[in-house]
C-alpha cells in the first residue's frame, strides 16, 4: 500500500497490514502501542537496519523511526517485517515534526547517526546538531535517557561538539575511557551507511553517548 507523508505506519503481529495513525494527535507510547513502555526515536534511520537491530534486542520496548526519504522507509519496513517487530513505528516525513509532538520527557533513547554533515558553511544550519533540535531532543528525553550520537565526518563532529557544550547543563558526555568515543556501543549495530565510510572511503568513525540530567 502506498504510505502517506506525514503519518505513522504499523502493523498487527501479523504484519498483514499497515494502518495510519492520528497526523495530528500526541505520539505516546499508549497511543502507538496500546500501553505504557520505554520509547524510543531515532532521526533518520536511513536504510533501517539499525532501528530494526534494537528493536530486536528490547522487544518490551518500543522504537519511533523518522525518515524522509521513501525508499529508505521501504527498506525499513522490510527489516520490520522479515523480523516480525511489532514494536516499531515509523514516520515517513519530517523528523522534528513527528518528535514535536511526543510529550517531554517522555523518550528513554533518542539515536542521531551519520547526519547529513552539510559541510559547507553557509549551510551549516541545516544540520540536525544545532541549537534547536538539540534543545528539542532535551525537553523529550527523561532524566536519565539517552541520546546517542555518531559520525564520520570531521567538520560534523567538531560543529557537534561545540553545539554539545552549550548543553553541558542538559547532559553528561558518558564515557568509560579517553578511547571511547572511537569504539562501537555495545547494542550499536554497524550500518551499510558506516561500513561503506569505513572500508570505501577509509573514514574514522566517532561514537557519542550523552545522558540527559
Amino acid at each position: 500500500m502506498a504510505l502517506a507523508s506525514g503519518r505513522f505506519a504499523f502493523s498487527g503481529r501479523s504484519m498483514s497490514a499497515f494502518k495510519e495513525g492520528d497526523p495530528e494527535g500526541p505520539v505516546t507510547a499508549e497511543g502507538l502501542f496500546g500501553f505504557d513502555r520505554p520509547l524510543h526515536f531515532e532521526i533518520g534511520f536511513g536504510a533501517g537496519e539499525h532501528l530494526a537491530h534494537r528493536a530486536d534486542l528490547l522487544p518490551d520496548h518500543g522504537f519511533i523511526g523518522a525518515e524522509p526519504f521513501l525508499n529508505g522507509v521501504a527498506q525499513a519496513l522490510t527489516h520490520v517485517r522479515d523480523g516480525g517487530l511489532a514494536n516499531v513505528r515509523i514516520h515517513h516525513g519530517d523528523a522534528l515534526d513527528a518528535l514535536a509532538r511526543v510529550p517531554d520527557g517522555a523518550l528513554t533513547m533518542l539515536y542521531l547517526l551519520h547526519p547529513d554533515p552539510w559541510p559547507k558553511n553557509k549551510h551549516a544550519k541545516r544540520r540536525m546538531m544545532n541549537d534547536g533540535p538539540v534543545r528539542m531532543i532535551a525537553d523529550k528525553l527523561k532524566p536519565g535517557g539517552e541520546f546517542r550520537f555518531g559520525t564520520d565526518h570531521p567538520i560534523y563532529l567538531r560543529h557537534a561538539l561545540m553545539v554539545m557544550r552549550r548543553f553541558a547543563d542538559d547532559f553528561d558526555w558518558v564515557v568509560d575511557d579517553r578511547h571511547s568515543w572511537e569504539s562501537r556501543p555495545s547494542g550499536w549495530c554497524e550500518t551499510r551507511y558506516e561500513h561503506k565510510a569505513r572500508t570505501t572511503y577509509g573514514h574514522e568513525v566517532w561514537y557519542f553517548r550523552f545522558r540527559r540530567r
